[in-house]
């Protein structure tokens, strides 16, 4: 027997790392990918989000309206984007995702706290994703009470309490509970959709070119978009299958509630799919096999389940991350399925996300015809 030999171990390893180096795509994204991780992780995930929309819903302003607004501003929770709503304006506003807060503060607020009637702000909060305004709610009391304790002490013959001279109430609308189901699983419809639509598409035309069926494809009358269509439909019924699996599971297991319209989610969803599917057919022409398209998948996929809002508060990500984030397909559907689910959302406040998705598929599509003619050639 032949005894271990040092110098057949170092020519493999050469043979290797050169085959290594050969293959650009892989080797970029053995590097890319602990780069792209750090920087989202180090720089864009934030669980603490500030500034989050708030408007003000006061009657008539007074000192102490006015010190209260001065006071959540100053809190670096809370960013003041109106103070003259009115209340069903707000209420629409909250619906539509606009705000993260609605502060309703009562016409007679300051005369009634001078006589000691202990009146109630009341704090509507989107609670869609309870996470989000999480710690921004459990410093609202204490921002209030110091607010209007200043006032209080400017008042002859205020005295000052240890409890504070109003109440606080918060409604969190759409997931009274702060139950983290509600925004887990429904979340969980838009990332299962993407790794599987982009990861199976990807693989599809890879999986021709490596079995050599590719040139009997390329030999037939099909153009190139009858093609892509011809290789995407069968994945769109997948994903209405996986749909139909994740949506029976989220009402029998976790009982997450249905307040909008399945008939308007169902469309939306093929939509989304279209999106993915678009973006798994441009990588499966730029793939040269199926190694590579797992690997282009997944430097797609991570990005969109940090950038979206599924795992963090999208609204404490830093401003070029919510850019980035406002590209991914899975941002705006997170914001469908889970207004669709647990707001009642109809089209008229979900359009708005609907069309950045088609966009998004209108530029896939002609990404990926476009490859698809270079192999042609």
């Amino acid at each position: 027997m032949t005894s271990w030999s040092w110098a057949r171990t170092a020519a493999i390893f050469i043979k290797e790392w050169q085959q290594m180096l050969r293959d650009r795509l892989t080797f970029a994204m053995a590097v890319g990918v602990p780069i792209l991780q750090l920087v989202l992780f180090g720089y864009a995930i934030n669980t603490d989000p500030k500034g989050l929309p708030t408007a003000i819903v006061a009657p008539v302003a007074s000192d102490m309206s006015r010190s209260l607004a001065a006071a959540l501003q100053n809190s670096g929770y809370f960013r003041l984007v109106a103070t003259d709503l009115g209340e069903r304006e707000a209420d629409e506003r909250l619906l539509r995702g606009e705000l993260q807060f609605v502060v309703q503060i009562p016409a007679d607020f300051a005369r009634r706290v001078l006589r000691g009637e202990q009146p109630s702000i009341l704090v509507a909060a989107d609670a869609t994703d309870p996470s989000a305004g999480g710690n921004a709610i459990a410093a609202l009391e204490r921002i209030a009470a110091e607010a209007l304790g200043r006032d209080l002490g400017r008042v002859p013959g205020a005295a000052a309490t240890a409890a504070p001279p109003f109440e606080l109430v918060v409604h969190r609308r759409y997931n009274p509970e702060g139950l983290s189901r509600y925004n887990i699983v429904p979340g969980l419809v838009g990332t299962i959709l993407t790794m599987t639509m982009v990861m199976l598409t990807s693989l599809a035309m890879t999986r021709e070119r490596e079995r050599g069926t590719m040139e009997n494809l390329l030999a037939t009358p099909a153009r190139p978009f009858e093609v892509m269509v011809g290789k995407i439909l069968p994945y769109v019924a997948l994903g209405y299958v996986q749909l139909g699996v994740i949506m029976l599971a989220a009402w029998a297991l976790f009982e997450v509630p249905m307040v909008g319209s399945f008939a308007l989610l169902m469309p939306l969803i093929g939509v989304f799919m279209l999106a993915n599917l678009g973006v798994g057919f441009t990588f499966s022409t730029l793939a040269r096999n199926q190694l590579q398209a797992m690997q282009m998948t997944f430097f797609f996929f991570l990005p969109s389940i940090l950038l979206s809002g599924f795992m963090f508060p999208f609204r404490g990500m830093p401003a070029w991350a919510q850019t980035l984030g406002e590209v991914l397909p899975l941002t705006h559907f997170l914001r469908i399925v889970r207004g669709i689910l647990l707001k009642g959302s109809g089209w008229a406040e979900l359009w708005p996300e609907v069309w950045p998705m088609a966009l998004f598929i209108l530029v896939a599509g002609a990404v990926a015809l476009k490859r698809y003619r270079l192999t042609l050639d």
